[in-house]
Formats: structure tokens, C-alpha cells, sequence
């Protein structure tokens, strides 16, 4: 006895049967008959049938259903534009509302790309910083020289001369 339609303390919101659609299904039906009536297949079908409906209603006798001015070709036409109007008219807002929500997907898609490339321009600079205090191999050079320069002339003078053996070390020569 849950449901409000069997309860008697409830009123029903609609005693009327009420249709039920789905407005997507509904809008696709209505673009694709909108995109139809815009093409060229479309004017050719719509020409051929004009024609013949008037070639008919002119010469054959026997199967004039419409004499001229043709009332009925005319309100067949006023039928078609009565509901190519809406039908033309609801497809282009839907086309509007995806244009909608595309653009605000390329907006939010352009700040992440702005966001991303400010934050790779603070990364490289920081390491444009840090590669600029890194020792390079000419700085450790130079370095190194000045220590052994600065080494050798704390060294006390050696009386005794130096050879070198075959590896290139320095020995004392020794009598003998």
C-alpha cells in the first residue's frame, strides 16, 4: 500500500493519462528530419513530386484530384513548412547547446594548458637555478690546480733529487 496511486488520502497530481518521451529521442528524430529537409536529395524528391502532381493534375483528365491553383499542393506545402519551421528551429538549439557545452570544454581545456604551462615555465626556471650552482668540470679544474699550486708551495724544499721509475712515480735516488 506504499504507492500513492492505491492510497485514498492522497490525491493524484493528474487523473489524465499522460504520454511519456524521451526528449533526447525526440530531438535526434527532429535533427535528423531537419537535416534531411536541408539537403539536396531532399529539393530534387520534393521537385519530381511537384511536378508530376502538376503534370497530373493538367492533362490527365481522368485523374484530377487537384485543378488549378492547385489548393491542395498549396496546403500540403503549408502543412510541411508549418512543421519544417519548429523542427528546423529545435535542431539548431540543440546544436547551440553543443556548441555550448564544447566551448566551455575548450575554456576549461585552455586554462589546464595555461595552468600546466606556467608551471613547467616556474620548473625549468628553477632548474636553469639549480644547473647554475652546479659545479661545472672547468670550475673543478681550475679548482684542483690551485689547491696542488697552493699544496707545492707549503712543501719544504727536497734536497735530494727525485727520479721516476717506469710507472711515473717520483722516487729518491738512492747510492749504491
Amino acid at each position: 500500500m506504499s504507492d500513492p496511486r492505491q492510497r485514498l488520502d492522497t490525491p493524484l497530481t493528474s487523473r489524465r493519462p499522460s504520454l511519456h518521451f524521451d526528449p533526447e529521442a525526440v530531438g535526434q528524430f527532429s535533427e535528423s528530419i531537419a537535416r534531411f529537409l536541408g539537403t539536396g536529395r531532399y529539393l530534387l524528391w520534393q521537385t519530381v513530386l511537384v511536378v508530376v502532381w502538376i503534370t497530373l493534375n493538367l492533362f490527365a483528365v481522368s485523374l484530377r484530384w487537384d485543378p488549378y491553383p492547385f489548393i491542395l499542393l498549396n496546403l500540403a506545402f503549408s502543412t510541411q513548412a508549418a512543421y519544417a519551421a519548429p523542427l528546423i528551429l529545435l535542431a539548431q538549439n540543440r546544436q547551440e547547446n553543443r556548441d555550448k557545452v564544447a566551448l566551455e570544454e575548450d575554456r576549461r581545456r585552455a586554462q589546464q594548458t595555461k595552468a600546466d604551462t606556467e608551471f613547467l615555465a616556474r620548473e625549468l626556471a628553477a632548474l636553469r637555478l639549480a644547473v647554475g650552482e652546479v659545479a661545472t668540470r672547468d670550475y673543478l679544474r681550475r679548482e684542483l690546480e690551485e689547491v696542488r699550486d697552493l699544496l707545492q708551495a707549503l712543501q719544504p724544499a727536497d734536497p735530494q733529487p727525485h727520479h721516476t721509475d717506469g710507472s711515473g712515480r717520483k722516487t729518491k735516488k738512492t747510492s749504491g
